[in-house]
């Protein structure tokens, strides 16, 4: 009883966090599957402990700041913000596009830090904290093809490759067309993609290593339009981008939190 009370809850503030006008008693009750009476007692459970609160025109029920300062206060504790944002705002200066950190976070990765390069025209900037979809974005294929290919598509196999309108026209959308991409960004030492994730955007990405183990605890990307990070430019960024991954590797030392191997849990 109490495991399944903790796992709506935590459904409930994940489904939450990416709903930015809130959400009704009803809405939450289908989504989680969850009876309106339970819905709407564990929402005044959170607004008791302001993880949430009642708009009072709308009365839906909306994310606090809290979740947000328990995050922030865990990054400023595990010192990853402050010894990494000087190499990704260098990098975001250098490249004039978004520069984006991610950490290993079990079998999926998390985007913690962030600088915006870009300072007039087109910027791409979506929001921090999601992960980032594995076979389809730089970030997530950069991981992958740093891992043997029976690694990398049980990830893959997990997460699965999503409807054909969740992502850009060039995301693999086959086995074959992934192990594809990987073994082309394994070559290259970065990966990168062009309107994969979403319709008009390109990246490209390299992995962060253990200093010590090799193993990789994260990676460092550039993304922008496709119309201005186009592929040759992509490969003239490249040898920035793969620099800056060696650089976040020694400073990696100084944030204990990203020093943490991933472990793959083959039979789930």
């Amino acid at each position: 009883m109490a495991q399944n009370l903790i796992d709506r809850t935590l459904q409930t503030l994940s489904l939450m966090a990416t709903e930015v006008d809130g959400i009704s008693v009803t809405e939450l009750s289908e989504r989680i599957g969850l009876p309106k009476g339970g819905a709407h007692r564990l929402l005044n459970e959170l607004v008791r402990l302001d993880y949430v609160r009642q708009d009072p025109v709308s009365e839906r029920y909306i994310l606090t700041t809290r979740l947000i300062s328990i995050g922030l206060a865990f990054l400023s504790a595990s010192g990853i913000t402050d010894v990494m944002q000087p190499i990704l705002d260098r990098l975001a200066e250098e490249s004039g596009e978004l520069v984006r950190l991610t950490v290993v976070d079990g079998d999926r990765l998390t985007w913690v830090a962030k600088a915006q390069g870009a300072r007039s025209g087109l910027r791409y900037d979506p929001e921090m904290g999601g992960h980032p979809k594995l076979h389809c974005t730089a970030t997530g294929q950069s991981w992958l093809a740093s891992m043997s290919n029976e690694e990398a598509l049980m990830l893959t196999a997990k997460e699965g490759f999503g409807k054909l309108s969740e992502h850009g026209p060039n995301a693999p959308r086959t086995v074959t067309a992934l192990l594809e991409a990987l073994e082309l960004a394994r070559a290259n030492g970065y990966a990168h993609v062009d309107q994969a994730a979403e319709a008009g955007t390109a990246a490209l990405a390299a992995v962060i290593r253990h200093p010590r183990s090799g193993a990789v605890i994260g990676t460092v990307s550039i993304a922008g339009p496709s119309s201005r990070l186009t592929g040759t430019r992509a490969h003239d960024l490249a040898p920035r981008l793969v620099s800056s991954a060696r650089e976040l590797e020694f400073a990696s030392v100084s944030a204990p939190a990203l020093l943490q191997p991933r472990r793959l849990q083959a039979n789930n």
